[in-house]
């Protein structure tokens, strides 16, 4: 298992960095008390995942991209039990890490968007179905809103005091298959989690008042 030793001095860390902001978390009932759980949450902001990391009732090990393992963060990154994982290539080690975390009953955030972008879930990678699909573990779809406003960068963080809303939906859940899985199969869960988590994007939305940011420049 990844370490967890010092997920607990993160997790207040980042509460006193988001005490600025004006935090809203719907639905948190929806994720399991127990067992295996898969976070699928759309990404367009800086804040997405630690607005995810430190508002969840339990312990995440969010996949981290790896240009984010470097200087002191990485070092924290790693001893917070975060997995490090290339977004470029298949990543062996960081699919191996999530999986004995789930079979152990943890709780693993994955952004099936891949990149920063409107949040909007329009493209998808396989990772999440994947992970489903080898384990059993419910995906719980997450929208992540407020994290950056229109017309700024990725990179950017929001203004101090804005309004950042987490909205957590109703598990999917997916019947684990037994090796072999097929390209096909994978590619089907993959298509039921993009258009579950799409339309709980949509539904955030009109629940919270949010609007997703335009397109980045160049995007």
């Amino acid at each position: 298992m990844l370490p967890e030793h010092w997920m607990w001095f993160g997790r207040l860390a980042v509460k006193t960095v988001l005490w600025r902001y004006d935090v809203h978390v719907h639905g948190a009932e929806h994720v399991p008390a127990q067992g295996p759980v898969i976070l699928a949450s759309n990404h367009m902001g800086y804040l997405d995942g630690p607005l995810l990391f430190a508002t969840s009732r339990r312990g995440v090990h969010c996949m981290v991209k790896e240009s984010m393992f470097s200087g002191p963060m990485g070092f924290g990154l790693v001893r917070m039990g975060q997995i490090n994982v290339d977004r470029y290539h298949t990543d062996p080690l960081a699919v191996k890490q999530a999986l004995r975390l789930l079979r152990g009953s943890g709780v693993v955030a994955i952004y099936p968007e891949g990149a920063r972008g409107r949040g909007d879930v329009a493209t998808t990678k396989g990772g999440a179905a994947y992970l489903a699909l080898v384990t059993g573990a419910p995906v719980v779809p997450v929208a992540c809103l407020g994290t950056r406003k229109d017309g700024a960068s990725p990179e950017a963080h929001p203004p101090i005091g804005s309004r950042l809303d987490l909205v957590i939906g109703p598990p999917l859940h997916v019947d684990a298959v037994p090796w072999p899985r097929t390209k096909r199969q994978v590619a089907a869960v993959q298509d039921t989690i993009q258009e579950v988590l799409s339309e709980h994007v949509r539904a955030a939305c009109d629940l919270t008042g949010q609007t997703l940011p335009s397109p980045p420049l160049g995007g």
